[in-house]
């Protein structure tokens, strides 16, 4: 008899824990159906004050003969990196970027181009930090023999803190569009599965033309520096529990 009640016992406790442990299973798939996954995407403009000005000029020289041409863009060139480097500041940097000699080349009909001449260009950039004085750089280029000024790029070399505000407002935006999504949907997030950073980027530079300057040459030249836009883009996957 006693034996009996023990087996009885025993069978009793398998039983329970059978029950138990489909219980837990059922409760599972259950907890499982009722989530769901949802993708969004964050996006943030930040604008910034630009701290880098990058000038390139050119001193243009035409001659009959090569060495002529080359001789008296020496002369100029030299004249003009002096100009630049006094005018820019000791923190600037002011270095060749370019030359070229080419011939001039007049062409008529069936007959071979005939060399007239031949032109040198030497092209220098700086680079700057120090903006108000562009203005004043500008004008020592023309004026000490730069004849072909192609513009002004402006660039943001310290850029962290305007990603990081950047990349900090695309996330916010992400969650909140989860957050929007998960509420119109009848649950709520309960887990971050995955953040993605998917990009970050400057725009174009702005870009003040030659023209502008070599028509102010007897006057100071005015430069209005703007903003540029950081933007940053986030995807973001949230877990969404299902009210029942």
């Amino acid at each position: 008899m006693k034996r009996l009640f023990t087996i009885t016992h025993v069978i009793a406790l398998v039983l329970a824990a059978a029950t138990f442990l489909h219980a837990q299973e059922t409760k599972t798939t259950d907890t499982a159906k009722r989530q769901t996954r949802i993708t969004v995407g964050g996006d943030a403009i930040v604008q910034a004050q630009p701290d880098t000005a990058i000038i390139t000029v050119a001193v243009v020289t035409q001659a009959k003969t090569a060495i002529e041409a080359q001789q008296q863009n020496a002369t100029k060139t030299e004249a003009v990196v002096r100009a630049l480097k006094a005018a820019s500041g000791t923190g600037a940097e002011v270095k060749t970027s370019g030359y070229s000699l080419q011939p001039m080349r007049v062409y008529r009909e069936n007959q071979p181009p005939t060399i007239t001449g031949y032109e040198a260009r030497n092209s220098i950039t700086v680079t700057m930090s120090e903006l108000p004085k562009l203005g004043t750089v500008i004008d020592a280029a023309g004026q000490s023999g730069a004849n072909d000024i192609t513009g002004i790029s402006f660039t943001l070399r310290h850029d962290r803190p305007a990603r990081d505000r950047a990349l900090q407002d695309a996330t916010k935006e992400a969650m909140s569009k989860a957050t929007v999504i998960a509420q119109a949907l009848g649950g709520r997030i309960v887990s971050i599965a995955e953040v993605q950073e998917e990009g970050f980027q400057r725009p174009p530079q702005p870009v003040y033309q030659a023209e502008a300057f070599m028509a102010k040459r007897d006057a100071s030249t005015p430069i209005e520096i703007g903003s540029l836009d950081v933007t940053s883009r986030v995807q973001l996957v949230a877990i969404v529990e299902m009210n029942p």
